[in-house]
């Protein structure tokens, strides 16, 4: 079965100066993820994480190498994605409900039919708000929200063209403990449900090992992966399973991986 993504051989150097001279951010990334799997990216900060998304949704093209995603090499920006990040960046004058909808309001093909499907573009929208518990709040505005309902508001709006993958670059971050790991279940479950694929940047080693199938480990910069880690933990998964002993070995265990590679960094600064 060809992997649904796939990265050949990727080098990044951010520009031909820095190639010349042998600078790159990323080097020799070499990664297959299967159709509907979801995959945690961990490391140092630094270490090439966000470079790594910009090259799974075509806004950088490698140095060198291929990347390949949904049968297609990457050339551009890709519109099978869905993207979310730290910051939910809702845009103040619009609603919760039209905030999700504004992605069906400039991408093809649902721009072209906007106008006359905007009912049924709404209803879909506000289908997906009640899902994720944000029922009741589709016509506040993001001042009148908590920052997890923000966030909650910015993954339906990354969901709701029906995209083929998510990638999520650390969107929990700023958020409390509990308010993350209530978002931690809501995107299980619509995973589950939807079977997208998911690219996760996070720091948070207990949701990297809570969420994904596959856990990958980055090294210092120039970031290439290290560790790769199958989660062989039972789904689907609830949140007692993170204070039971092999969930804890596997975090420890990549925490250790992880400490090894600070302390190298260390050793190696003069």
């Amino acid at each position: 079965m060809s992997a649904f993504v796939d990265f050949d051989g990727v080098w990044l150097a951010y520009n031909d100066e820095l190639e010349a001279a042998g600078h790159y951010a990323v080097e020799d990334i070499n990664l297959k993820v299967h159709e509907g799997e979801f995959i945690a990216i961990v490391g140092p900060s630094g270490c090439g994480k966000s470079t790594f998304m910009k090259l799974a949704t075509g806004l950088r093209r490698p140095s060198r190498g291929t990347v390949v995603i949904d049968g297609r090499e990457v050339d551009g920006p890709l519109k099978i994605t869905g993207m979310s990040f730290q910051a939910p960046s809702l845009l103040p004058w619009r609603t919760t409900v039209a905030n999700v909808m504004l992605p069906l309001e400039i991408v093809e093909p649902w721009r072209s039919s906007f106008r006359q499907k905007r009912d049924e573009y709404e209803q879909k929208a506000r289908a997906l708000l009640q899902r994720v518990g944000l029922g009741g709040y589709e016509d506040k505005f993001p001042w009148q929200l908590s920052g997890g309902m923000q966030q909650r508001a910015s993954i339906c709006r990354a969901l709701i063209h029906e995209p083929k993958m998510l990638l999520l670059d650390e969107p929990f971050g700023a958020l409390d403990a509990f308010t993350r790991e209530e978002l931690w279940c809501v995107l299980r479950d619509l995973q589950a449900t939807q079977k997208f694929n998911v690219i996760l940047v996070t720091h948070d080693l207990r949701e990297s090992v809570f969420l994904a199938d596959t856990v990958y480990v980055m090294s210092k910069s120039p970031g290439r992966f290290v560790v790769r880690r199958e989660i062989d933990l039972p789904r689907p998964r609830d949140l007692e399973l993170t204070y039971t002993p092999e969930f804890t070995a596997i975090v420890h265990e990549l925490r250790g991986h992880i400490g090894a590679i600070r302390q190298n960094r260390t050793e190696a600064t003069p």
